[in-house]
């Protein structure tokens, strides 16, 4: 028979409680909070997903389109101008040299230029597309927020998202490389745009249903 009386068993029950929530607090705040939901690291992203971004536009996902990862242009936290992953591999590449002699400079100033979002594929587009259907009720407002596949500039690999600093300093800097902010409602989406260097960055759209591009 134990020699442990009723309350001390109590109390260790009560001890042994606490220590698992103690685990699976530990746990919680091992992953990264984003969007009030708990995610993998980014080095627990790559793993899963097999393959070398919302403004972080999601998570690595199951959806009605089928696995949305890495390889659709997801962007696992830390990537820079330099990283290999499809999102940045697949810009296009005279957009990429750009950003990577941008980013050359920018270091040398101790700003990084960290990468949000670049290329896409149509899956995850359509994917990013759905949610503001859904917040706005219709497709014409969701697109001052996300384009189509068809008309999409990550789509074809002609348009960056950047992090808040890599975004101000390419918004001081980034005409003497040709890179330029194209919609005011959206400041940190860069496109290349060559005749800046020497004629500075044009006159950014209101939003992109101001874009005269998603019309052709």
């Amino acid at each position: 028979m134990s020699s442990i009386t009723p309350s001390r068993a109590t109390a260790r029950r009560a001890r042994s409680a606490v220590a698992v929530l103690v685990v699976l607090a530990a746990v919680v705040l091992g992953g990264l909070v984003r969007g009030g939901s708990v995610i993998p690291s980014a080095k627990t992203i790559t793993a899963v997903t097999a393959a070398p971004v919302v403004h972080r536009l999601g998570s690595p996902t199951a959806s009605r389109h089928g696995r949305i990862g890495v390889g659709d242009g997801f962007v696992p936290d830390g990537t820079t101008v330099f990283d290999a992953v499809p999102a940045v591999a697949r810009l296009d590449p005279a957009l990429l040299a750009a950003l990577r002699r941008a980013g050359r400079d920018a270091a040398a100033e101790h700003v990084a230029l960290d990468v949000n979002s670049g290329w896409r594929s149509a899956a995850y587009q359509t994917h990013l597309l759905d949610e503001p259907i859904r917040k706005y009720g219709s497709r014409e407002e969701a697109a001052r927020w996300v384009a189509t596949p068809a008309r999409s500039a990550h789509v074809s690999g002609d348009a960056v998202d950047l992090g808040h600093d890599a975004a101000a300093w390419l918004a001081e800097h980034g005409a003497r490389y040709g890179l330029c902010r194209v919609y005011a409602n959206e400041p940190w989406h860069f496109e290349l745009r060559p005749d800046a260097v020497h004629d500075g960055c044009p006159e950014t759209y209101a939003d992109p249903t101001h874009d005269p591009r998603m019309y052709r």
